[in-house]
């Protein structure tokens, strides 16, 4: 991009209007630009899985809710290995990009792809096979089981199409694009709530009729976005024909998103454990938290789109060489996010009551959620700075090392966690505040290693593509 003109910018990417140029000038306003739209989209996504969950909630039952919820954390174990991957493709695309090169970025393009398409049809076969197995080892209710295996087969039918969207959107964010991934996810998100009014009310198809609305929703997205590539120029060009993974791009893609993806697998694995030992407390507990858990994911998200952001902004300027704007990018999204956490997250722990009996209105399923966002949505902040610090290391090109500090800031720590703290005070309180201490801790490690790694960078003389 150094010295091109915006017309041959656009040429090379492909993106036109919808490009936002991360290398030069002014960045607070196009952070916000880029930012705003990917929180919409995160929402969106969000909601399909909030719809099932509410409209199970509210019309079959407390179980059915419990059934649906405690899947969460077994489904982001599954498929966060995989989803890392994405940002591997994000990473070494926004760096070709960057640097100006649009052929080694068209290359990533259609490996991506492929990588997606295969990825999602492993997972698939792993839901459908292992459903039942894996959620006896989580100690799922003898009440619950069986929907949420029901629930997780069907579910699990729509990888192919949802790692597809993740993979391509990845392709479309690092080049700034956000607002187009946002338009599919609407028109596929408002298909999916009909869908899901009408398979539970109409046929009475309970857990499987909020699946099936899911994973029809999650095609109409892919399909929406693989057209959108298929029609663009330059480096965002698909074309199905030329599918093929290319090599020396699969191996970079693979050293970035493998530790990315590990490092989602070490969260949600222990999440998992957490999971478990919330099932231990009953289908009204599980309930409780599932909601609580739901209503805390859309604070997540609006902070994780500066991650995002993070991410797409530093792997262009460390492309482009523009070293001197990575801290840049670094300080507004860990402002813009800890603002996002902090308001979000107290003003939906104020709301809690409310928010909570939209998905069930037990009163004791209401009081055991609130009782899990007193301790995570107050402090949710500290998560979201956590992932920026993350996204601008993995920017970098650095994903090995935030991955064993989030193995040892959060898996481990959580795990001795409960094995100690918790075994001796078996209380909800006990058990959630783990979270926010471990959030804590490792976003203090994160930040020592960006500082190393930045003097290491600013030492080259020319950028390593990981």
């Amino acid at each position: 991009m150094n010295g091109q003109t915006a017309e041959q910018a656009e040429k090379k990417t492909g993106t036109g209007k919808f490009e936002i140029d991360m290398t030069h000038g002014p960045m607070f306003g196009k952070i916000l630009v880029f930012t705003l739209p990917l929180i919409f989209s995160s929402v969106l996504q969000l909601l399909f899985n909030a719809a099932d969950i509410i409209v199970v909630g509210r019309f079959t039952g407390s179980e059915a809710l419990a059934a649906v919820g405690s899947t969460g954390s077994l489904i982001n174990l599954l498929t966060n290995l995989f989803l890392g991957l994405s940002v591997g493709a994000n990473v070494l695309f926004a760096n070709y990009v960057g640097a100006g090169e649009t052929g080694r970025a068209n290359k990533v393009l259609h490996t991506s792809v492929l990588l997606s398409v295969i990825s999602g049809i492993i997972l698939m076969v792993i839901g459908l096979v292992f459903a039942n197995p894996i959620l006896v080892l989580m100690g799922s209710p003898d009440d619950v089981i069986d929907l949420s295996a029901l629930y997780l087969r069907i579910y699990f039918i729509g990888m192919p199409a949802m790692l597809f969207y993740n993979f391509g959107s990845a392709i479309l964010r690092a080049v700034g694009d956000t607002r187009r991934p946002l338009f599919f996810l609407a028109a596929a998100g408002i298909i999916n709530v009909f869908l899901n009014l009408f398979f539970v009310i109409v046929f009475s198809m309970g857990v499987a009729g909020v699946a099936l609305a899911t994973i029809i929703s999650q095609a109409i997205s892919a399909f929406l976005l693989l057209r959108c590539l298929q029609k663009e120029t330059g480096a965002c060009h698909l074309s199905l024909s030329r599918l093929k993974a290319e090599p020396q791009e699969l191996k970079r893609i693979l050293r970035i998103g493998i530790p990315a993806g590990l490092q989602g697998v070490i969260f949600s694995f222990s999440n998992v454990i957490i999971q478990s030992s919330v099932n231990s407390f009953g289908s009204l507990v599980m309930a409780g938290n599932a909601a609580a858990s739901n209503i805390e994911g859309f604070v997540y998200i609006s902070m994780n789109a500066f991650s995002q952001t993070c991410v797409s902004f530093t792997s262009q300027n460390y492309g482009a060489r523009e070293y001197g704007r990575i801290p840049k990018v670094l300080k507004l999204c860990v402002m813009c996010t800890a603002f996002t956490g902090l308001f979000f997250g107290n003003m939906a722990y104020h709301f809690g009551r409310n928010l909570i009996s939209i998905y069930n209105t037990d009163p004791e399923v209401i009081s055991y959620g609130l009782v899990r966002m007193r301790y995570m949505c107050t402090l949710h902040f500290a998560c979201g700075i956590m992932d920026v610090l993350v996204g601008s290391i993995r920017g970098m090109g650095y994903s090995v090392l935030p991955m064993v500090v989030s193995l040892l800031g959060a898996c481990v720590l959580r795990v001795v966690w409960i094995f100690t703290v918790f075994a001796s005070v078996r209380t909800l309180p006990s058990l959630y505040v783990s979270y926010p201490i471990s959030w804590i801790l490792t976003l203090t490690v994160h930040f020592i290693c960006f500082n190393i790694i930045y003097r290491k960078i600013c030492k080259r003389k020319v950028p390593s593509y990981a």
